[in-house]
């Protein structure tokens, strides 16, 4: 019996912390055993891998190489956005027969389910967070950089809304239907801010399921584009 590291070839998928695979190779013609790789990151499957004398490659390709850019629309005909970390048991998805939570796959299901809900859902992470207004009809949602002499990347002036991020997600809700919902205006606290924004249907790009999203980077994060339509 040998073990051997060799240089996994993920075909597309983004399989945890390995670049590579540990392989046990038992004598007498038994099969080549891959150790510890963890399941893609994005689509959540378990690898199924080919051991050759050089490498490990993942045989069935990703179906998500570039990741997931997760885009819903909200009504937001009352002109008043309800923006918080939580907004449950108000708006809550069901998450029986969706992907696991901690793949990209997971979470973007959990986007759509939310927004058929009538509410804009977006994982984050323990960051500073807000929703931003940077033109009449545009806003993000985004952690801000902070220089050397800490001056943030984002002016105070434009945050319409700052978010707890306990759970590591916003929630943005058109408010007069949280209320329709059986929210309760009385119980809001610190966490919620109602915002005034003109009537309509809003667009929410959300980003952080994309491959290459650094929800580290010293400057601005974006975790979401959100537009009002025509």
């Amino acid at each position: 019996m040998s073990i051997a590291r060799l240089p996994l070839q993920s075909n597309g998928h983004m399989i945890p912390r390995w670049s590579e695979v540990e392989v046990l190779r038992p004598f007498g013609g038994v099969e080549p055993l891959v150790m510890g790789a963890d399941p893609c990151a994005v689509c959540g499957r378990p690898p199924k891998f080919q051991v050759t004398e050089d490498a490990i490659r993942v045989q069935d390709p990703c179906p998500y190489p570039n990741g997931i850019t997760s885009e819903i629309t909200i009504d937001v005909s009352s002109g008043k956005l309800l923006v918080s970390d939580d907004l449950r048991p108000i708006y809550d998805w069901d998450d029986s027969g969706l992907a696991d939570y901690t793949t990209a796959l997971g979470q973007a299901q959990a986007v759509e389910a939310m927004a058929a809900l009538g509410c804009a859902y977006g994982p984050a992470s323990n960051c500073e967070l807000g929703l931003y207004r940077t033109s009449p009809d545009h806003y993000i949602i985004a952690t801000p950089g902070y220089d050397d002499d800490e001056v943030p990347s984002l002016p105070k002036s434009d945050c319409l809304a700052s978010i707890c991020t306990d759970l590591w997600a916003y929630s943005i809700a058109d408010f007069e239907q949280w209320k329709k919902r059986g929210g309760d205006p009385a119980r809001l606290d610190w966490t919620d801010t109602v915002v005034d924004v003109p009537p309509g249907t809003y667009r929410f790009i959300h980003h952080s399921g994309e491959r290459g999203f650094d929800r580290d980077a010293a400057e601005t994060v974006i975790w979401a584009h959100i537009e009002r339509l025509a």
